[in-house]
């Protein structure tokens, strides 16, 4: 329905009602700009605004005529069915106002070359409206709203059971979740895994690289669901070619693409949009390979002001998650201090603790070469927004052949150095006493010259 412009006559009336109802004024003050009235009012609309602001009471009707020049006055006995009509129209004025001064902003913003800034003008200007949702009130039909909860954020395992036991049943939609760590340690590995679990549960899924090339990433997952390695797949690309295609069968839809790096996150959404019209996808995951690569869209930041980038970046990022309603996964570079830690914190984060307040779970990746040759990757939980897992530890098998991160199948064995968890307290406890003596893994000794010696002392005493 068309909103007409109101004539200024009309927009007095809209101030007569509120000089003449105490309550109108705290209704609509979130909503309330001066800027909207027409010129001749203006004054009078400031004042009222400001006299609220500066007394927390509104002036008295004669004092706005005569500081303004206006010849308001004051309109008795309003019924509540004049209340609630007055609620609506000032509603659409103010939507109107607004998004008539955001399409001229938005003009002079284009004509001089400056796009990004322009969305959020009209996209503010449409979300103008009164608080019409006064809450839950917390005792009633406590199982409704339960299920109402589960419904709407629809909890979606990661694929990773003791993962999923940490996080209370794994992520929602609409949340942030970042995955941590060093250069080759894996965040690649980790987005490209719990995409490949997610399409195999049946979603639908965006996988949005921009440092890798998209036939590398898919390349990758190729391993992933045939179980080749990369460096075998020409040799047995009829096998492969079969595997995937009778994968394809069972699994959700996967889109990759390659977006160049500092791309911002409107052109981010602007590559989902298209893909919506075009192929009419719908996305229940979206993957972004990396975050450290992505800019904002709603202003202009220092390359070199990490924390601010990657604070706005990721405020923009979890609003997008929220309207799509979306998983949605990213991942992160530690920085230098990062790469000799044993336990991660959010100084260990490139860009620090920004991204760390926005997002609802971070993850640190911890891998070394013994633990890669065993076959095994851990995560760190360094933040759980709806859970208590923080501070833990959870160990997962990895192929190496592959590339494929699965549920830890390594059974408990006597040596306690032979588990990630338990391998790292020792390396720390070693570090913080101080002793030079370095840990045994698996059995093997450090002190090589020791066992050199051993050796050459069994060898001559069997000669």
């Amino acid at each position: 329905m068309a909103i007409e412009k109101l004539t200024a006559p009309e927009q007095r009336h809209l101030l007569c009602l509120i000089l003449s109802s105490g309550n109108l004024y705290t209704r609509i003050q979130n909503i309330y700009n001066p800027q909207n009235f027409d010129r001749s009012l203006y004054k009078a609309a400031k004042l009222i605004q400001e006299h609220v602001q500066k007394y927390n009471a509104l002036p008295k009707i004669e004092q706005v005529n005569a500081s303004t020049g206006t010849d308001l006055e004051i309109i008795s006995n309003i019924r509540d069915s004049d209340e609630a009509a007055f609620l609506d129209i000032f509603e659409q004025f103010t939507k109107r106002e607004e998004l008539e001064r955001a399409i001229i902003k938005s003009a002079e913003l284009l004509g001089n070359g400056d796009f990004d800034p322009v969305e959020k003008l009209i996209k503010d200007a449409v979300q103008v409206s009164l608080t019409r949702d006064l809450g839950i009130e917390y005792f009633d039909d406590p199982r409704s709203r339960l299920m109402r909860l589960k419904n709407s954020n629809g909890q979606i395992s990661t694929g990773w059971r003791d993962v999923d036991d940490k996080l209370y049943g794994g992520f929602n939609r609409g949340e942030l979740n970042i995955f941590c760590g060093s250069s080759g340690t894996g965040k690649s590995l980790f987005l490209q895994n719990i995409a490949l679990n997610w399409i195999e549960s049946g979603l639908n899924g965006i996988y949005i690289t921009f440092e890798l090339s998209q036939d590398l990433v898919a390349m990758r997952l190729d391993s992933m669901v045939t179980g080749v390695c990369s460096k075998d797949i020409y040799k047995n690309l009829d096998d492969v070619e079969l595997k995937i295609s009778m994968a394809g069968k069972k699994c959700g839809r996967l889109k990759i693409k390659y977006l160049p790096s500092q791309s911002t996150v409107n052109q981010i959404k602007a590559y989902i949009k298209e893909l919506a019209i075009q192929e009419d996808f719908k996305a229940d995951f979206i993957c972004l390979d990396y975050l450290d690569l992505i800019m904002p869209s709603g202003a202009k930041v220092d390359v070199a002001d990490v924390f601010t980038k990657d604070k706005l970046v990721c405020e923009e990022l979890r609003n997008f998650a929220i309207e799509q309603r979306a998983l949605l996964t990213t991942a992160s570079q530690l920085n230098r201090s990062g790469f000799d830690e044993l336990e991660f914190s959010s100084g260990s984060i490139a860009g620090g603790i920004s991204k760390l307040f926005t997002a609802d779970n971070v993850f640190g990746i911890f891998t070394s070469r013994s633990m890669k040759e065993r076959g095994a990757i851990q995560l760190q939980f360094m933040k759980t927004r709806n859970s208590g897992g923080v501070g833990s530890k959870v160990d997962l098998d990895f192929d190496v052949n592959s590339l494929r991160i699965t549920n830890s199948t390594q059974a408990p064995v006597d040596d306690p150095a032979m588990t990630g968890s338990n391998m790292l307290a020792k390396i720390r406890n070693k570090k913080d006493s101080g002793s030079s003596e370095t840990v045994s893994i698996g059995g093997t000794s450090e002190n090589k010259k020791d066992l050199l010696k051993s050796l050459l002392g069994s060898i001559s005493a069997k000669g």
